[in-house]
């Protein structure tokens, strides 16, 4: 079986990393775009399991939890009218759980903007946790419901509720511009949250991080993801290169090795190790049968 050399696994992985498209990747590699998909696959699958297997026991004192939305395909209003539309199609919202003083991504997952999701993100959050934590969300109204069945009393929780104006700008800028921002309102909802610390701009820089780093979450592009599951992939690397290969420039560590969770500075490699780990071995090969002549 053909396999491309470690330095050329580690070159492309890095790219996808750093927010390059698969087709440039391609370009730039030498290798052809089906030996993309299928790393990228391969490695969503093994980041997938690095994280549910390292990112346990989390000791945080403050967790912060957004959404960040992008599309598969087509916008949820085109996909009545889109030719083909897979599974999946339609507008995703990737739900995230940060640390607010190591950085750390505890918490992520791939849906809709539902009261499901928002309990999937919540019990995931919980198991992951080693003690009682601060949690602060925005006021989506999913989060009030999942929040109470994952954790109970047994949590300290607060929402930032913003307030925005009727227009987000003049003219043509209206359709891409933001709402102004006219004011927030902390309110406690369960606990006894220090309101001082009650704030989403951790996770809020960290949704910027993942639109600036990631090709398919650029806005006004032809850069989306085509299927749900190449999206989910490219997070979840995403997610396990930010928490332990990358050093984040103000911890001057890794968010992992910040919270514990690891002694040392991962890298690509140690993707690419987990990548073969799971691979399936090579099957037997049947007898050899003689052509007749």
């Amino acid at each position: 079986m053909n396999k491309l050399p470690l330095a050329k696994r580690t070159q492309i992985l890095a790219m996808l990393c750093e927010g390059s498209s698969m087709r440039s990747i391609s370009r730039i590699a030498d290798v052809s775009i089906n030996t993309v998909s299928k790393l990228l696959i391969e490695a969503g699958e093994a980041c997938l399991a690095l994280h549910d297997e390292h990112v346990r026991n989390v000791k945080a004192s403050r967790i912060q939890c957004d959404e960040i939305w992008s599309f598969c395909y087509a916008k949820q209003k085109n996909v009545a009218d889109a030719k083909a539309a897979p599974s999946g199609a339609g507008d995703v919202w990737t739900w995230t759980a940060i640390d607010s003083d190591t950085k750390l991504m505890v918490s992520y997952f791939v849906g809709d903007r539902g009261a499901e999701s928002a309990m999937i993100l919540m019990d995931d959050l919980r198991d992951r946790l080693s003690n009682r934590v601060q949690l602060t969300t925005d006021g989506h109204k999913a989060y009030l419901e999942a929040v109470e069945g994952a954790f109970g009393a047994d949590v300290d929780y607060a929402q930032l509720v913003k307030l925005y104006g009727s227009e987000g700008g003049k003219g043509s800028e209206v359709r891409y511009s933001p709402a102004e921002c006219t004011g927030i309102k902390k309110r406690r909802v369960e606990g006894n949250p220090d309101i001082a610390h009650v704030s989403t701009s951790h996770i809020e820089r960290m949704n910027l991080s993942i639109r600036m780093q990631n090709r398919r979450f650029t806005r006004l592009t032809n850069a989306f993801s085509k299927k749900l599951d190449n999206h989910i992939h490219a997070l979840a690397l995403y997610f396990a290169f930010y928490n332990f290969c990358r050093i984040h420039k103000t911890l001057r560590v890794t968010p992992a090795m910040a919270a514990g969770i690891t002694d040392r500075l991962w890298s690509l490699d140690d993707i690419v190790a987990k990548i073969d780990a799971m691979a399936a071995p090579p099957a037997k090969r049947g007898p050899y049968k003689k052509r007749k002549s």
